[in-house]
């Protein structure tokens, strides 16, 4: 989702899929298939906040939703007490975190299994003021800090309730809207325009294809497996499961060297099979590849 998400942006080619990234790991190492839908049931889950008007944002970004994009959100549910999500930065540099109170969370999806085919959350997450003003001033070199705990969870529900998830970070408090960020770098701006952060993943769900785990489906017209795929593009040095998916069944891998990141990995070093790895300097050149 983030690579199309930007706050309550979500600018999705027609080409494209909403797809979580556990999901991504999963289609490349062939033990789930994507179907197409129409529109998902998308229910919102939301810390109940002390301050009204933070969830009020919430609540008024689904009926945003509902009105302007056709969204069907058949329901709403408040956390309460709220789950509590802490972000940190592991040794390398990595965005890592903390979850507690999953189970209360887990209890609600349980309950209303039937009424949602996809489940959008909007939490707190705990991330000191200092940090958060290091990452709007760091013009694009720090990394996102609330990106890993927010992975962790929606991997989590994911993985439990085989359907689409995403999550999008509340405000802590009405305070950090007085924050003077100034002008920021042009991917994090969005973040400094909203109140929500919400409606991306909201427009994003509405359509996210169906996670199909059934093999005896994987033929069927329409749902895309991993023989679908023609290649993966990723950074340099990236070694996560997606890529060692595709050394394993032989799809392509385009490494791009303009996409910094904090992994160190010599990717000429797996056993890719000749012809399987390319390195590009930046993306126009994996386009031509």
């Amino acid at each position: 989702p983030n690579v199309v998400n930007a706050s309550d942006i979500n600018e999705l080619p027609g080409n494209g899929l909403y797809v979580e990234g556990s999901v991504i790991s999963q289609l490349l190492m062939g033990t789930v298939g994507l179907q197409k839908v129409r529109a998902n049931r998308v229910m919102l889950v939301i810390d109940k906040h002390q301050d009204s008007r933070i969830s009020d944002f919430a609540i008024n970004a689904a009926s945003a939703a509902r009105a302007a994009l056709g969204l069907d959100c058949p329901l709403v549910v408040k956390m309460e007490p709220p789950i509590k999500m802490r972000a940190d930065y592991s040794i390398s540099g990595s965005a890592v975190g903390r979850v507690e109170g999953l189970e209360r969370l887990c209890d609600v999806l349980i309950r209303h299994r039937d009424e949602y085919d996809a489940v959008a959350l909007a939490t707190m997450v705990d991330v000191p003021k200092e940090t958060q003003m290091e990452y709007f001033r760091s013009h694009g070199e720090i990394i996102n800090p609330w990106g890993g705990v927010e992975a962790m969870l929606t991997h989590t529900v994911t993985m439990l309730f085989g359907v689409p998830a995403a999550h999008s970070p509340m405000l802590e408090s009405m305070e950090m809207l007085n924050l003077r960020v100034g002008v920021v770098d042009p991917r994090m701006s969005a973040e400094a325009v909203s109140a929500a952060f919400l409606h991306s993943v909201l427009k994003g769900l509405h359509r996210s294809p169906q996670i199909v785990s059934d093999k005896m489906v994987f033929t069927h017209p329409g749902v895309l497996t991993a023989a679908d795929v023609s290649c993966v593009v990723i950074p340099d040095g990236c070694v996560g499961l997606p890529t060692l998916a595709a050394l394993e069944q032989g799809i392509p891998v385009i490494a791009v060297r303009e996409n910094r990141n904090r992994m160190r990995n010599n990717l000429e070093e797996l056993p890719f099979r000749p012809g399987k790895l390319f390195i590009a300097e930046n993306y126009l050149e994996a386009v031509g590849i």
